[in-house]
Formats: structure tokens, C-alpha cells, sequence
């Protein structure tokens, strides 16, 4: 069983940063690709980051390209993911994703959430105005 815990959500002002933290149970973390997705209350959950096992590649959703970054620390289990230029529209709930039962190969994998088989509880991000 593979558990994941979010943390680092809160209220920042429009132009401001937050870092979230997801630390992931299990004892294979470094084999697994992982992934950060969105949701507003009303919406679809939606694609954000994900990385694949080394950290070697990162993907991004267009919205976020060059104001998110996502890393990982396959010491510490952990993986991350620094937002910076924070946007009002950037308000959600943020969920980490594990991929454990198969290597994602091309970008439509990564960004698919039917791809991943474990999941967070949420952290809330909430960007004033």
C-alpha cells in the first residue's frame, strides 16, 4: 500500500509563492512516476506537473510553464512542487499522484489522471487578488 500526504497549501497574494510537499509511503518511490493535478470546486480535476521516476524529465500544463516547478528527492521520498507568480486563477485544491504500476512513456500518459493509482487527500491553495 502506498500512502501520500500533501502539505504546504495556503493563502498567498496575487504574485506570491507557496512550495508544496507530497511525502510518499512505500519502499519502490524511486521507480514510480508522480504527478501534481488541480481542483476547483465546479471544475474538472486537471494536469498541473509530473516527473518521471529519475527527475530527469518534467512535464507541465501550458498554464503554469515557467511559474511551477516540479522536483524530487528520491532519498527522502519526497517531491515537490515550487509555484511561483502565484494567479488568482491558480486557486484549488492540489493533489499528488503516484504512477506505480507502470513507467508512463509519452507525454499524454504523464498528463492523464487515469494513469495514476494512488492519490493524496488534497492540500487547498487559495491566490487573493
Amino acid at each position: 500500500q502506498v500512502q501520500l500526504v500533501e502539505s504546504g497549501g495556503g493563502l498567498v497574494q496575487a504574485g506570491g509563492s507557496l512550495r508544496l510537499s507530497c511525502a510518499v509511503s512505500g519502499r519502490r518511490f524511486s521507480t514510480y512516476a508522480m504527478g501534481w493535478f488541480r481542483q476547483d470546486p465546479g471544475k474538472e480535476r486537471e494536469f498541473v506537473a509530473a516527473i518521471n521516476w529519475s527527475g530527469g524529465n518534467t512535464y507541465y500544463a501550458d498554464s503554469v510553464k515557467g511559474r511551477f516547478t516540479i522536483s524530487r528527492d528520491n532519498a527522502k521520498n519526497t517531491v515537490n512542487l515550487q509555484m511561483n507568480s502565484l494567479k488568482p486563477e491558480d486557486t484549488a485544491i492540489y493533489y499528488c499522484a503516484a504512477d506505480t504500476w507502470r513507467p508512463p512513456i509519452y507525454y499524454s500518459n504523464y498528463v492523464d489522471q487515469r494513469e495514476y493509482d494512488y492519490w493524496g487527500q488534497g492540500t487547498q491553495v487559495t491566490v487573493s487578488s
